[in-house]
């Protein structure tokens, strides 16, 4: 029998997080998205206050973490930062990170469609959760994008 990773899942505002747990998780985003995709940009953008922070926990040990953004006048709720922490992959944690992020959004936005933007090279990975292409190709921080939406 197959079954699927064990984890907890964790929910917060940027203000509920003690710092030990904040700094795991922007230790997290940084190795993922400047240091192992080799991109110098500002992972502190600025927008974390404002957002929703899902992570996936063992213990004590963070394995998963993204970002959920409300609904705004210009966008849908989305979901974005999504990262696997490199000492868990291959473990589908990508995939249950975004079901569990799916349904916070869901729960919490009934209805609504989702956006992301994607890296392109997991529009597949992405499209089996649901999302569709809605845009063009273009560059993020020198890596190819699309912008997906799942509908509610």
């Amino acid at each position: 029998m197959i079954t699927g990773p064990a984890y907890t899942v964790d929910v917060q505002r940027l203000d509920e997080f003690s710092a030990v747990d904040l700094y795991a998780m922007l230790k997290l985003r940084v190795d993922v998205f400047v240091v192992e995709q080799h991109c110098p940009y500002p992972e502190l953008d600025g927008n974390d206050i404002d957002c929703l922070h899902l992570r996936l926990l063992d213990g004590d040990d963070l394995l998963a973490c993204a970002r959920l953004w409300r609904p705004t006048p210009e966008h849908h709720p989305r979901i974005g930062r999504v990262a696997v922490s490199p000492n868990h992959r291959g473990r589908r944690l990508g995939e249950a990170l975004m079901r569990e992020a799916i349904a916070e959004v869901e729960k919490r936005h009934p209805g609504e469609p989702i956006e992301i933007s994607a890296q392109s090279h997991l529009q597949k990975f992405y499209g089996s959760l649901g999302f569709e292409v809605i845009s063009e190709e273009y560059l993020e921080d020198d890596i190819p994008h699309v912008d997906m939406l799942r509908r509610g």
